[in-house]
């Protein structure tokens, strides 16, 4: 008897043990979750989604219907958020997280931002629900998108594009902001202060084509007493160049090629070259 109750207790032992070990097994997600977090002029937006694979499968207009809300990947749908008020397709979305669905069709494509991103797939999908629809432009990719990819192409400090991709279709539109108020009002504060941003502001101002007279002022005051900084004289030489005055372009990138020789930067060297070059054309 005494035998029999600890073979009873031993082999409990191994269940417990192998169940333990069973409930530790972490196995991949068969799509996978990501996150991009992608700076748009001084804000951000975060986009996270689901990466299905084709895996030898008829995507649109088979496993993906044509003409029906899709949930534009797999498991729950993707979740972008707005640090500030965007434009997109001339509609304002204001600052915010929303869920991305999608029509797909054998043309162009809808776009739908609902206002509930936490649904898994589009079967409670519901339209009152949505903030906005719009139409995005698809086109043929060469050669076949494995991985369901969405990304943020094209990115400038007034907006950028986000694409996304699967088997052999990809579709994107442009998300747009506007933060010039609230750059310009930041400069403004920032110029009352003891630590005056000139290079940065000068730089502001000639990427924008604000006034190019302002910049030069700032351009200046930045390279005051300036003896081994070769990118302000790059930049002070380009903002004088697109203010009309190519002397002094010419003397502020040659003072910039010697001190980029000094410090042994050929980057340099060559950027503040080709300065020169433009301004003698």
């Amino acid at each position: 008897m005494k035998k029999t109750f600890l073979s009873l207790l031993s082999a409990a032992a191994v269940f417990v043990s192998v169940q333990t070990v069973d409930a530790q097994v972490k196995l991949p997600q068969a799509s996978s979750t990501t996150k991009i977090e992608q700076g748009v002029g001084i804000k951000n937006v975060t986009l996270v989604y689901q990466r299905p694979n084709v895996n030898n499968r008829v995507i649109f207009g088979g496993l993906v219907p044509y003409d029906e809300v899709w949930r534009t990947g797999a498991n729950n749908i993707p979740s972008i958020t707005f640090e500030e008020e965007v434009t997109i397709a001339g509609n304002k979305v204001p600052a915010g997280t929303y869920g991305i669905f999608s029509i797909p069709t054998k043309g162009d494509w809808t776009i739908i931002l609902t206002k509930n991103e936490k649904q898994w797939g589009a079967y409670q999908y519901n339209k009152a629900e949505d903030f906005v629809r719009f139409t995005a432009k698809a086109q043929k990719v060469n050669g076949k998108v494995e991985t369901f990819t969405m990304a943020f192409e094209n990115v400038t400090p007034k907006g950028a594009d986000l694409s996304l991709a699967w088997e052999n279709a990809k579709v994107s539109f442009h998300i747009a902001v506007d933060q010039s108020k609230e750059i310009m009002a930041s400069i403004e504060e920032a110029m009352k202060g003891d630590k005056k941003p000139y290079f940065q502001a000068a730089q502001y101002y000639f990427n924008n084509d604000l006034d190019i007279k302002k910049a030069v002022e700032w351009a200046n005051e930045a390279d005051k007493g300036n003896t081994k900084a070769p990118h302000i004289k790059y930049w002070r030489a380009r903002i004088l160049l697109k203010s009309g005055d190519k002397a002094g372009a010419i003397k502020t990138a040659t003072e910039g090629i010697e001190m980029a020789k000094a410090g042994n930067n050929e980057e340099y060297v060559k950027l503040n070259g080709q300065v020169i070059a433009e301004a003698k054309k």
